[in-house]
């Protein structure tokens, strides 16, 4: 009897507000991640719906049947009757309504990389047709751009391993309840793009960079001689200090504000030495005021190269 009531309540907690449903339309470019983000939201508790042909969602939506859960439905180009039009006409019909909660999220990701994982996988993109990779993509991105306009949540997973999306879907999707709100702090290079969905992005390419010192240039922000070399700078106790007292500041305010995810960022040119020392020295802030980040560095594997850190 304990274990059911237990199920139940966890089921009650997955749940919108009484008398709404909760939905997600996922879509998206093939290739950009749709499975990982629904085995995620399965993970969590949700219904899944994957290529469920699009002329009978309305009737299932519209029944009576009462979900116990969020309902997650996938679409993409290999579902049938799908039309992107239609599929956008049947989400703003539905977010009309009042008994439903309705979003939508769109997997996006850089055509070079889509064909490198189709490559890589030898798989067959659903729209090349037996024609190049590239030209299938290029097709799928023009068919879907109207779904892409119209999405409540853009996600680029070009940059994103499979740990990561995942942690990206976690952050967004799942209920909070009285769960604690989930901080991520993260290292990356602005030479290789900026990352998605950060809510606060600090830019420590103003310290001195380790790069230009042979004997740290192979070395990360991670390793003691670069720490201290970091620190040994006369602008980063300053700074930082005012960076953690600001975000030990915003947390607290964020967490009351109902947020279940808070992601701070920090940056530097190739994402190897100074913004990963100062993630790390912001995690363990965070750790020494109560609470528990996760830790993610973006750019750490990749080798140093002085064309990316310039001059």
């Amino acid at each position: 009897m304990t274990d059911n009531s237990t199920h139940e309540n966890d089921e009650a907690a997955l749940s919108s507000a009484a008398g709404t449903q909760r939905i997600l339309f996922v879509t998206g470019l093939s290739g950009a991640g749709k499975t990982t983000a629904l085995q995620e939201l399965e993970d969590m508790g949700w219904e899944i719906l994957d290529n469920f042909p699009v002329r009978l969602l309305n009737g299932l939506i519209g029944a009576e049947a009462e979900f116990h859960a969020p309902l997650a439905i996938g679409f993409d180009t290999r579902t049938r009757g799908f039309v992107p039009f239609d599929v956008g006409e049947l989400a703003a019909e539905l977010g009309a309504r009042e008994d439903i909660d309705l979003t939508t999220m769109f997997l996006d990701c850089a055509s070079g990389e889509l064909e490198r994982r189709y490559n890589e996988t030898r798989r067959r993109h659903p729209m090349a047709r037996g024609r190049p990779v590239l030209e299938g993509i290029k097709s799928e991105r023009e068919l879907l751009e109207p779904l892409r306009g119209r999405a409540d949540l853009v996600v680029d997973t070009t940059d994103l391993s499979t740990n990561q999306l995942q942690q990206v879907v976690r952050d967004r999707f799942a209920q909070t309840g009285d769960a604690p709100m989930t901080i991520t702090v993260s290292s990356f290079g602005f030479a290789r793009g900026m990352p998605p969905l950060s809510d606060l992005v600090f830019d420590m390419r103003f310290l001195d960079n380790p790069h230009w010192i042979a004997s740290l240039r192979e070395q990360t922000g991670l390793d003691a001689p670069v720490g201290e070399h970091i620190r040994a700078d006369e602008a980063f106790e300053p700074a930082f200090t005012r960076i953690r007292d600001l975000v030990l500041e915003l947390v607290p305010r964020y967490s009351a504000q109902g947020r279940g995810y808070l992601n701070i960022a920090f940056g530097c040119t190739g994402g190897r030495h100074r913004s990963v020392f100062t993630a790390e020295t912001m995690a363990q802030a965070l750790r020494d005021a109560g609470f528990s980040p996760t830790v993610i560095h973006r750019n750490l594997g990749t080798k140093p190269a002085d064309a990316i850190e310039g001059s």
